[in-house]
């Protein structure tokens, strides 16, 4: 942390912590349930979460739902912090899909755009696709 100028508080280092060894992006309250019986507050999460978000040591999306998830960035590998990601439109489980490749139709058709800053796949996954 030192390295990009934020200080290395227990707060941050926990919260950071938390976020590499999530799976996927995690909500400030799934933090919350997993630090406050450590001693940390909800108010100081979420600051240090908005501090890391700024020093570009973790990414902040917003999934469709109105709630920001965060995810830890690798260093070594910013470029991968902007991933697609699926969300069950059932439970409203979030997963992050790595990288993708366009076909050439697609490629063809997005050039167009300018730049594509996140895409977000919905349906359904395979636990409630079974269930039903």
């Amino acid at each position: 942390m030192k390295a990009i100028g934020v200080r290395a508080t227990p707060a941050r280092i926990a919260v950071l912590q938390q976020l590499r060894a999530a799976k996927r992006p995690v909500t400030h309250a799934e933090l919350t349930d997993l630090l406050v019986p450590l001693g940390f507050d909800k108010a100081t999460i979420f600051r240090n979460l908005a501090d890391l978000t700024e020093a570009e040591v973790v990414h902040r999306t917003e999934l469709g739902d109105h709630v920001w998830r965060f995810e830890a960035i690798d260093p070594r590998e910013p470029e991968k912090a902007k991933h697609p990601h699926f969300v069950c439109v059932d439970c409203g489980g979030v997963t992050c899909l790595g990288e993708m490749e366009f076909t050439t139709k697609s490629r063809n058709r997005a050039e167009a755009i300018k730049s594509i800053t996140e895409i977000l796949i919905k349906g359904h996954c395979a636990d409630c696709e079974t269930s039903k």
